[in-house]
């Protein structure tokens, strides 16, 4: 290989005159040399066939290969494929007289990593050479990647951010939504129930086909009005934004909430299979499991192709674990979940969703939600097998309370109630005086109203209130009743569409008053009016309630 004789290094740059007055050419000479050999930069000297003829140490310091090694391959061996090309054009511009313009590409160590180089080369095309001195540029680069990323990251989180927002405000919006859908829903499930009572006992007077058929139409009204309810309460249910509140729930009514509320996800992908076996209650708030039991769901429903219903399926199983510790099950027969991808299934913002279908965060808050539960959220997946994701929760204490038996009482005669109804739609008022046509029934749609007839001495067996109304709601005219009317306030039972406010449901908290939601149900309202009339003595507003 040929050697380069020090003057040939001239081209590389002038060389900065010594300050010694006289030097010699040779002083020059020696000059250049120190400063090819001690720059911390790479200078080289390489020829137009594409090999290296000379090499400063800064090259074997950096890339960890010998002058040797590097010099007896093309050099643009060691260059990163993906920048081979752009290298080997900017090397046939120099060639050709042309400014090799600013270049930067990447040479491999020998350890198999790569740096980054930023070139500033020229050409000597007499001698067919390149003189050229190339920067490690690789921390710059790091950072610059470093900053893109944290950009990337920022872009995400604000886009996670206002994503919560939406969230949050679509959570506000339903639980008011639901209300407003609870009262008119009220008076149609209550209506039809009471046609469906007069309808009944028409057929027994006058049995015909005709009566079947309005029997019948009535019955599939019905259906649809308890679909509609069960959506109605999934939103109540699950749009919740208040503080933790936990009690001891039985999770299989919840997987039926859940079920409702992914009804139309699951339906176009897959059947789904129930398996619900004993399970023990747990302690846990009902809006935050149910998030993770919807979240469950929806995941696995998204984990199948759409239009492939009888392909696939979907199982929800629950049994007690040999631990004693509640077991929920929900699998799928989808492609699974890579294996590469299964240790970061539960980090925040991992996702194997295409863009605008995940959000990454889903399986990261289920996992925490479960854990801080003190229980365990875990995940079982082959490809082309399908993947099963296995909540499993401690047992609740309420598990061990032995509840004693209600003592049977005689049955007693019915008896006529004096009912005072407040509720702002018109509608519900007439339906309660409808489903309690066998008591006195006076109805109120402005709770100032009902407070000036008890403050007239008007006396009632039980009041029956809405919660939200407008000018004076529920929560102010029972205050006014404590203060006033206390007896009466004991006897009020509320009747609401949904707390949708926080404070309503501070409200809630506050008072032990029974209440019931709307929908109404005709039958367990007229019990209702008949334990409050078989009380011996009305209970005060701090004595616990009886079960509606």
């Amino acid at each position: 290989m040929a050697t380069l004789e020090p003057s040939e290094l001239k081209a590389v740059g002038p060389v900065p005159p010594l300050h010694a007055e006289g030097q010699s050419a040779l002083g020059n000479e020696s000059a250049a040399q120190d400063f090819f050999e001690l720059s911390l930069d790479h200078v080289c000297v390489a020829g137009f066939d594409g090999y290296f003829k000379r090499l400063n140490p800064s090259w074997t310091r950096t890339l960890g290969w010998t002058a040797e090694e590097l010099m007896s391959r093309p050099s643009a061996d060691f260059v990163h494929p993906e920048d081979r090309e752009l290298t080997l054009a900017g090397r046939a511009r120099l060639q050709n007289g042309m400014q090799l313009g600013p270049l930067v590409n990447r040479y491999r160590c020998k350890d198999g990593s790569y740096r980054w180089f930023q070139w500033s080369s020229v050409a000597d095309s007499d001698r067919a050479l390149v003189y050229a001195s190339a920067r490690d540029i690789s921390e710059q680069k790091q950072a610059e990647e470093r900053l893109v990323e944290a950009a990337a990251l920022q872009a995400q989180l604000e886009r996670q951010l206002v994503f919560a927002d939406r969230m949050a405000s679509v959570g506000t919006l339903a639980a008011g939504v639901a209300h407003e859908i609870n009262n008119p829903l009220s008076y149609v499930t209550g209506n039809i129930a009471l046609i469906l009572e007069e309808l009944r006992r028409l057929g027994v007077d006058f049995p015909s086909e005709r009566v079947t058929q309005l029997i019948q139409m009535a019955l599939e009204a019905q259906v649809g009005a308890e679909r509609i309810r069960k959506i109605v309460r999934g939103l109540t249910t699950f749009s919740r934004a208040e503080e933790e509140r936990r009690t001891a729930l039985d999770v299989r009514p919840l997987l039926e909430l859940a079920v409702d509320m992914t009804h139309n996800e699951i339906s176009q992908r897959a059947r789904l299979v129930k398996d619900y076996g004993p399970i023990p209650l747990v302690d846990a708030d009902e809006a935050r499991l149910g998030q993770v039991f919807i979240n469950l769901l929806v995941n696995a429903a998204q984990a199948l192709p759409e239009g492939q219903r009888d392909a696939h399926e979907i199982k929800i199983v629950t049994s007690t674990a040999a631990d004693g510790r509640a077991w929920i099950e929900v699998r799928d027969t989808g492609g699974g979940i890579p294996a590469a991808a299964i240790g970061r299934i539960f980090d925040p913002f991992f996702t194997t969703k295409p863009i605008g279908v995940g959000t990454g965060l889903g399986l990261s808050i289920c996992h925490n939600i479960v854990a801080g539960l003190g229980g365990t959220l875990t995940v079982e997946s082959a490809e082309g097998r399908g993947t099963a994701f296995r909540v499993a929760l401690p047992a609740s204490s309420a598990n061990q309370v032995q509840v004693p038996a209600p003592r049977s009482a005689p049955p007693a005669a019915a008896l006529r109630a004096s009912v005072l109804v407040v509720d702002d739609e018109a509608a519900v008022g007439g339906l309660m005086r409808r489903v309690l046509q066998d008591h006195d029934v006076t109805v109120f749609t402005r709770a100032r109203d009902a407070l000036a007839l008890l403050a007239s001495g008007s006396q009632f067996d039980i009041i029956l209130s809405d919660l939200m109304m407008p000018e004076m709601s529920g929560m102010e005219f029972f205050d006014e009743l404590t203060e006033r009317f206390p007896e009466s306030a004991a006897r009020t039972v509320f009747v609401s569409g949904g707390a949708f406010t926080p404070a309503a449901r501070a409200f809630l908290d506050r008072v032990t008053n029974e209440r019931v939601e709307k929908p109404i149900d005709p039958q367990r309202m007229r019990k209702l009016v008949q334990r409050f009339l078989q009380r011996s003595s009305f209970s005060a507003p701090g004595d616990a309630p009886e079960p509606a």
